[in-house]
């Protein structure tokens, strides 16, 4: 998952917010670029691309899963996009995520990631949930760094599970606990993860 740098200050015109249909465009195009050049999730490497409609019905699914799906708005431009799906579909994983962060190739090293990712985890956290994993390609020292700052620790690596761009690709997988992690048993579901994110005045700021 393409990360970048530590921001240098805040960006006063940057909000994140939940994504909405009329973002699909700009994440197509963002995501279509890491993967054709990028050094990304190497569990996310696709031939075929990505087509809108199909980036529609998976908002849609999530939002049915209290899942969030949020974007870097930057003075109105589409900068970067986050999402978590089910880390796997057995019930026994139903408290654990899986995420992915894109930032847009001109917007690298503003900063974007460095918000984007810890709006995901609140959000994430507050919808019930209390693992979060991820999946860096070993040469992405960036998105490394990026996760690292956010709380993530090194629990894996993956030797040579991917192939593209006429290399191997080792995989480094992360983990971050969410709210209270495992220190005590799950309650109920809390609310709709996306309503959550509307009234963190902190989000968008």
């Amino acid at each position: 998952m393409p990360g970048e740098g530590l921001p240098t200050a805040s960006d006063p015109e940057l909000v994140i917010r939940p994504s909405s249909d009329a973002d699909v465009p700009d994440m197509v195009d963002i995501y279509a670029h890491h993967i054709r050049r990028g050094v990304g999730d190497v569990g996310d490497f696709e031939e075929d691309p990505l087509h809108p409609d199909d980036l529609k019905k998976r908002r849609k699914a999530m939002r049915k899963k209290r899942l969030p799906h949020l974007v870097a708005d930057r003075d109105g431009v589409v900068a970067g996009y986050a999402y978590a799906v089910p880390f796997r579909k057995r019930p026994a994983y139903r408290y654990t995520l899986k995420h992915s962060i894109y930032v847009h190739h001109q917007h690298l090293h503003a900063g974007i990631g460095r918000r984007l990712l810890p709006a995901l985890i609140e959000a994430c956290a507050a919808g019930g949930y209390r693992q979060m994993i991820g999946y860096i390609d070993a040469q992405n020292e960036a998105s490394l760094r990026l996760h690292e700052a956010c709380g993530f620790v090194r629990v894996g690596l993956l030797p040579a599970v991917g192939y593209k761009f006429g290399r191997w690709s080792d995989s480094v997988m992360v983990q971050c606990a969410l709210g209270t992690g495992a220190d005590d048993q799950p309650g109920t579901w809390n609310r709709p993860v996306e309503a959550v994110v509307a009234e963190h005045d902190w989000i968008g700021k």
